[in-house]
C-alpha cells in the first residue's frame, strides 16, 4: 500500500466538447495516467468527468481537460475537491 496523495475531484467542462471526442479522449488520458475516470454528456452541452487517483496523476488530468481533443475548443474547466475518501462516482 502507498502512501502517496489521492484527489477525488468532479470536472466540468464547457465551450465546443460534445459529439469530438472529449470523453473517448479522457477516458484515454485517464487510463495513461491511471487515473479512474466517469464521463458524461450533460444536458446543458458540458462534459462531466469524475475523476479519482493520485494527486499528481489527476492533476495531469485537469490540464489536458482544459485543452481536450484535437476538435474542442474548450471554453471553461471547474474544478471542484470531493470527498477521496468516498467509495464509487455519484
Amino acid at each position: 500500500m502507498t502512501n502517496e496523495p489521492v484527489r477525488d475531484v468532479q470536472i466540468r467542462v464547457t465551450g465546443h466538447v460534445q459529439g469530438v471526442g472529449f470523453r473517448v479522449g479522457a477516458r484515454h488520458r485517464a487510463r495513461e495516467l491511471g487515473v479512474h475516470l466517469h464521463a458524461e454528456n450533460q444536458p446543458d452541452g458540458s462534459v462531466l468527468l469524475e475523476a479519482k487517483g493520485n494527486a499528481d496523476a489527476v492533476e495531469r488530468l485537469v490540464v489536458w481537460a482544459k485543452q481536450g481533443p484535437r476538435n474542442a475548443r474548450v471554453d471553461h474547466v471547474e474544478v471542484t475537491n470531493r470527498d477521496a475518501g468516498a467509495d464509487g462516482f455519484a
